[in-house]
C-alpha cells in the first residue's frame, strides 16, 4: 500500500501555516483569509477557473463577506470524487494573533488565541494539493471545501448547495487535534431563547405590586436542575446536555435597571444537545414547560402574571457513521498506512460534518495538531500538524483497491 507521504515538504507546509496564521478571518469576516487561500492555491498550480465561491450568504441570516470556497480538480485515476474540507473562520479571541514558533510548537504571546482552529485545516488542504501537483501523484477527482461561519453556528456548511460538491461520495474534514482520532459521529443541537416580561415596581416601597422576571427565571432553572434537565441530562428515555449561556436584559444590558426596582424583563439564551435528535427536542420541551410553570408561580398583588416568549430552532442534526462505512474505512486504511493506530470517536461538539452528512455526504473529521482552542493558551503541535498533512495526502492517493 503506497501513500506517497514522503513527497510532502514539511518545512514548506510549516511556512505556509505560519503565513496563514497571520491573516485575520473572524467569523463572517473571511474575505482576507479566503483571498489568501485562493492566492496560495494559484501559486502551487491550481487553475483560476477551478476556484469559486458559492451563494450561501443569501441563505445565512448573519452578515457575510463571501460564501464558501470550492476547488474542483479532475482525477488522474478512476474512483469516486473525494472532498477534503475545513473552515476559514476563527473565533473573536484570535483577533490580532501573532504566531510564535518555539521548537515543535507554534503559540501566541498569551494575549490572544492563535487561530489554529482552523488555519491548520486550511494549511493541510493547500499542502496536500501542492504535493499532488508538484509530484504528479495519482488521485481520484477531488474537491476542496473551505466553509465560512463555522464558528457561529456551522452556517456555511448548513447553507451550501450540495450540487456544488459535484457528486462526491465521501468527505474528510480537518478540524481537530490528533490526526488518528477519527470523529465519526457527533451530537445534534437545538438553540432556544426565553423572554420573560415582568412588571416593574419600587422594590422597597411596594415590591408586591411588581412581577420579578428574575424570580420567574430563577424558579424555572431551579426546577430544571431539581429534575435533572440542566447540565448533564440523564433521563430514562435518553441522555444529553443543556445550558443557559446568556442571562441578561434588553439591548445586551444587564437584567434590571437598579436594585430598588423589581426586574421587569429578562432574556435567556440556551441550548440542548443529544445524540438522539428526538431527545434533543425533548430537553428543549422540558425547558419550555419549566418556564411555563414558573410563570404560574409568581403573581403581583392584583393577580397579574409575567408574559413568556419561548422560541427554539434546530442548530445542527446529530450523526453517527458505522465503522464499516466506506468513508471510515478509507480514513482507517490511510492512517494505518502511516503506521498510526486509528480510533473512531463520538464528539459532544458540533462540526461541519453534522451538516455535510445531512446533505448526503458521509464525513470523517480528523485533526492536525490544534490544542487549547478558543483560549489564550492555544498552540499547534507541529509534529501532529505534519502528520495531519500526511494523512490527507494518504487519503487522496490511496488506491481504490487498497
Amino acid at each position: 500500500m503506497s501513500t506517497n507521504n514522503s513527497s510532502l515538504n514539511a518545512d514548506s507546509a510549516i511556512e505556509l501555516l505560519l503565513r496563514l496564521l497571520k491573516v485575520p478571518g473572524l467569523s463572517g469576516q473571511e474575505q482576507a483569509i479566503s483571498d489568501t487561500v485562493r492566492g496560495e492555491l494559484i501559486a502551487v498550480g491550481v487553475p483560476v477557473e477551478s476556484i469559486q465561491t458559492d451563494d450561501a450568504p443569501t441563505r445565512i441570516d448573519l452578515p457575510c463577506e463571501l460564501g464558501n470556497l470550492y476547488v474542483t480538480l479532475p482525477g488522474t485515476t478512476t474512483g469516486p470524487r473525494i472532498v477534503l474540507s475545513t473552515h476559514l473562520d476563527t473565533v473573536p479571541i484570535c483577533a490580532g494573533a501573532q504566531p510564535i514558533r518555539e521548537g515543535n510548537r507554534i503559540r501566541t504571546n498569551g494575549t490572544t488565541g492563535l487561530g489554529g482552529d482552523n488555519r491548520t485545516g486550511c494549511a493541510v488542504l493547500i499542502a496536500t494539493v501542492a504535493t499532488l501537483l508538484k509530484h504528479k501523484l495519482p488521485h481520484p477527482p477531488l474537491t476542496l471545501l473551505f466553509t465560512v461561519r463555522e464558528e457561529s453556528g456551522i452556517q456555511g456548511a448548513r447553507h451550501l448547495n450540495p450540487a456544488a460538491l459535484s457528486g462526491a461520495e465521501m468527505c474528510f474534514n480537518f478540524d481537530s487535534k490528533v490526526p488518528a482520532d477519527l470523529i465519526t459521529g457527533a451530537v445534534g443541537q437545538e438553540s432556544f431563547t426565553v423572554e420573560i416580561g415582568g412588571l416593574a415596581s419600587h422594590a422597597g416601597v411596594a415590591p408586591e405590586k411588581g412581577i420579578s422576571a428574575t424570580l420567574v427565571a430563577s424558579l424555572a432553572l431551579a426546577d430544571l436542575h431539581a429534575h435533572s434537565w440542566f447540565g448533564k441530562v440523564q433521563q430514562p428515555e435518553g441522555k444529553g446536555t443543556s445550558n443557559i449561556g446568556v442571562f441578561g436584559g434588553k439591548m445586551g444590558l444587564a437584567a434590571g435597571d437598579a436594585t430598588n426596582v423589581v426586574t421587569d424583563y429578562v432574556l435567556l439564551k440556551g441550548e440542548s444537545r443529544s445524540a438522539d435528535e428526538a431527545f434533543t427536542t425533548k430537553i428543549t420541551q422540558a425547558y419550555r414547560a419549566a418556564f411555563e410553570r414558573a410563570v404560574e408561580q409568581v403573581t403581583s398583588a392584583d393577580g397579574q402574571k409575567a408574559t413568556l416568549k419561548f422560541t427554539s430552532h434546530a442548530a445542527y442534526p446529530p450523526f453517527n457513521l458505522a465503522d464499516d462505512d466506506p468513508v471510515v474505512q478509507r480514513a482507517i486504511l490511510a492512517a494505518k498506512s502511516l503506521g498510526l493506530e486509528p480510533t473512531t470517536n463520538f464528539s459532544n461538539g458540533g462540526l461541519d460534518a453534522n451538516w455535510l452528512v445531512k446533505h448526503g455526504l458521509p464525513t470523517v473529521t480528523m485533526g492536525a495538531g490544534q490544542h487549547e482552542i478558543h483560549t489564550v493558551k492555544e498552540f499547534i503541535d507541529l509534529d501532529q500538524f505534519i502528520e495531519g498533512c500526511q494523512l490527507a495526502l494518504a487519503i487522496a492517493t490511496l488506491a481504490s483497491n487498497d
